[in-house]
C-alpha cells in the first residue's frame, strides 16, 4: 500500500516543482509573455484548420496549456493545440461534426490519463527514429496542403476531407483573378516571418506579420473572411454529451487522439529536456497531465492537447526555468480573450493560412530526410512508408504500419545474423574424431528464422555424437526452444548422440519446459564445459564403435 501511494504522489504536483523559482521568477515571467505572444496567433490557425474554430484553439492553449503546466512532467513544457493533432481532428469533425471534438477530447484525455497512472510513458522510446521523421514530414505536407482553401478563398466550400484532393479541389474551383488577393496576403506574411527568422530570430515572427498584414487589409478595406466575432471571455465548463451512442461511435477516434497525444508531448518533453538544464522529465507524470488537461479542455468546449515541440524550445530560449512560464503564457492568452478579442476578430483567415504555411514547411527538414535516405535501406523504407501513408490515409494508421515495417526489418536483420558453425574439436586430433562434430550456436534463436539456422546440423552425414554449443545464444524465444527440442529429438532418432554445452542460466526453464532436456539420451548429457563433453563424446564414440580405437 505505501508502494503504491508513493508511486501515486510522485505524478502530482509538488513544491519541488518550483525550487528555482526564488532566482528565475524574472526570466520565467518574460518568458512566458514570450511564449503567449508566440503561441496566440498559431492557436487561432490550428482552431481554424481543425474546423473546430479560433475560439476552441484559443481555449485549448489556455486551458490545456495552463493545466499541463500545472500537472504535467516537465519543467518547460508548453501544452497547446498543435499541427499533429489538427491533421486527425479535421476529418473527424467533417465525419461526426464540431459537436464531436469535445466529446473526443475527454475521452482521449481519459486514455492518457489512464496510461500515465499505469506507468506507460516510456513506451515511446519503442517508435523508430525513421517513424517520427517519417510522420513528422507527413504532418507538415498535410499542414501545408489543408492552408490551400483559405489561402486561394475557398475555405468551407465542400471538399475532400483528404487534404491531397481538398487542395486540389479548392485550386481548381476557385475564380483565379479574385484568389490572389488571399495568395497575396499568404505571400507577404511568410515573407516576413521568413525575413525576421533570418536576421531577427529573437522576435515572434509570426505575431508581428499577422499585426503588420491585418492593418494592411483594414487600413486598406480589402475584402478578406477574417476570424469573426470572438467570445470576451471563457465559456462557464459544461460537461460534453457522453452518452452510449457518442461513446461508441467516438471510440476509435479517440483511441487515434490519445496515441497521438501521448506520442508528440513525449517526443516533445524529451527534446525539452536535452535542450535545457532543468531537470529530467517524467514520462508518467507528462501523460498524466496531458490527460487532464485535454479532458479540461473538453470541458470547456476546446480541443484535445498535446506538448508543443517548437512553443518550447521558444520557451527554453528564452531563459524558462521552472513551470511559472507556461502559467504565464496561459495567462497571456487568457489576457487576450478578455481585453482584446474584438481586435483580434479582424485577423484574416488568409494571414493565419500563411503561419501555418510557413510553420509546416519548416517541420520538413531538408537535412533530416537526407540523413534518414542515407542511412539503410530498410530504415529509409520505413521513412518513405511512413510519411506516405500518413498524407494519403491515416496519421496513426501510419504510425502502426511504419512501427510494424520497422519491427519487420529488425527481426530479418537478427535472424539473418544468427547462424550455426561447426567448429574444430580442441586438442590433439585422435581416431574417432572424424565422427564428432561441434556446432556452435550464435545470435539469436527466435520465430524469426529458428529452423533455417538449425537446418543445418541435421543434414551432416557419418556423425555419431552432435554437440551443441548454446553458451553464444543472445535471445532465444519458445519457436527457437521448440526447433531445438525438435532437432534434438530428429538426431536421436537417427542414432545420432546429443551433447548440449554452455546452456546460460537465463535459458534453462525454458528448454526444460519445452523438452530439450527430455530429448536428450541421457541427463549426464548436458555439459558447462567443453573439454569434458568432448572427452564423454570420444568415449562414447569408441565404446559404441571399439574398431575406431
Amino acid at each position: 500500500m505505501r508502494g503504491w501511494r508513493s508511486g501515486i504522489t510522485r505524478l502530482l504536483p509538488s513544491r519541488s516543482d518550483y525550487r528555482r523559482l526564488r532566482r528565475s521568477w524574472r526570466g520565467d515571467l518574460l518568458a512566458g509573455i514570450t511564449v503567449g505572444v508566440v503561441a496566440l496567433p498559431l492557436a487561432l490557425a490550428f482552431g481554424v484548420s481543425s474546423g473546430v474554430g479560433a475560439e476552441a484553439g484559443l481555449i485549448t492553449a489556455i486551458v490545456a496549456g495552463l493545466v499541463a503546466a500545472v500537472f504535467g512532467g516537465s519543467n518547460v513544457q508548453v501544452s497547446g493545440p498543435t499541427g499533429a493533432m489538427v491533421v486527425v481532428l479535421a476529418p473527424i469533425v467533417a465525419t461526426h461534426g464540431v459537436a464531436a471534438v469535445a466529446v473526443v477530447s475527454v475521452m482521449a484525455g481519459i486514455i492518457v490519463l489512464i496510461a500515465g497512472v499505469l506507468r506507460l510513458g516510456q513506451s515511446v522510446s519503442y517508435i523508430p527514429w525513421p517513424v517520427i521523421e517519417g510522420f513528422t514530414v507527413g504532418i507538415g505536407i498535410i499542414i501545408f496542403l489543408q492552408q490551400v482553401p483559405a489561402a486561394v478563398g475557398a475555405e468551407g466550400a465542400g471538399h475532400s476531407t483528404n487534404a491531397v484532393i481538398a487542395a486540389f479541389q479548392s485550386a481548381a474551383s476557385v475564380a483565379w483573378p479574385e484568389a490572389l488577393v488571399p495568395l497575396g496576403v499568404v505571400v507577404a506574411v511568410v515573407l516576413i516571418m521568413l525575413v525576421m527568422s533570418r536576421y531577427v530570430p529573437r522576435l515572434p515572427a509570426s505575431f508581428i506579420a499577422i499585426i503588420l498584414v491585418s492593418v494592411l487589409t483594414v487600413v486598406a478595406a480589402i475584402p478578406l473572411a477574417t476570424i469573426g466575432q470572438l467570445p470576451s471571455a471563457l465559456p462557464p465548463p459544461s460537461l460534453p454529451d457522453l452518452g452510449w451512442q457518442n461513446l461508441t461511435a467516438l471510440a476509435g477516434p479517440a483511441l487515434a487522439v490519445a496515441a497521438l497525444a501521448a506520442i508528440e508531448s513525449l517526443l516533445s518533453a524529451r527534446v525539452a529536456s536535452s535542450i535545457s538544464d532543468t531537470g529530467p522529465y517524467s514520462a508518467d507524470r507528462e501523460l498524466v497531465g496531458q490527460g487532464l488537461a485535454s479532458v479540461a479542455s473538453g470541458f470547456f468546449g476546446g480541443m484535445p492537447a498535446t506538448g508543443a515541440i517548437a512553443r518550447t524550445a521558444v520557451n527554453v530560449r528564452s531563459g524558462a526555468q521552472t513551470r511559472l512560464s507556461a502559467i504565464v503564457h496561459a495567462l497571456a492568452l487568457l489576457a487576450v480573450v478578455y481585453l482584446a478579442a474584438g481586435v483580434v476578430s479582424h485577423i484574416p483567415l488568409a494571414a493565419l493560412a500563411g503561419v501555418l504555411m510557413f510553420t509546416a514547411a519548416r517541420m520538413v527538414s531538408p537535412a533530416v530526410i537526407r540523413r534518414v535516405l542515407r542511412s539503410t535501406r530498410q530504415d529509409a523504407a520505413v521513412f518513405v512508408i511512413t510519411a506516405v501513408i500518413t498524407v494519403s490515409f491515416d496519421l496513426v494508421i501510419a504510425v502502426g504500419i511504419g512501427i510494424v515495417a520497422a519491427a519487420f526489418f529488425a527481426l530479418r536483420a537478427l535472424g539473418r545474423a544468427s547462424s550455426v558453425r561447426r567448429e574444430d574439436l580442441p586438442g590433439e586430433p585422435v581416431r574417432g574424431d572424424e565422427g564428432i562434430a561441434i556446432f556452435r550456436v550464435n545470435g539469436s534463436l527466435f520465430f524469426g528464422g529458428a529452423e533455417r539456422v538449425l537446418e543445418g546440423v541435421g543434414e551432416q552425414p557419418g556423425i555419431k555424437v552432435v554437440i551443441l554449443r548454446l553458451s553464444q545464444i543472445q535471445f532465444l524465444d519458445a519457436t527457437g526452444a521448440n526447433a531445438l527440442s525438435e532437432l534434438v529429438t530428429a538426431l536421436e532418432r537417427r542414432g545420432v548422440t546429443v551433447l548440449i554445452k554452455g546452456i546460460q542460466d537465463e535459458h534453462f526453464a525454458l528448454l526444460e519446459r519445452l523438452d530439450v532436456i527430455r530429448a536428450l539420451r541421457h541427463p549426464n548429457h548436458l555439459f558447462r564445459e567443453m573439454g569434458p563433453a568432448v572427452e564423454h563424446a570420444r568415449s562414447h564414440v569408441l565404446r559404441e564403435h571399439p574398431e575406431w580405437g
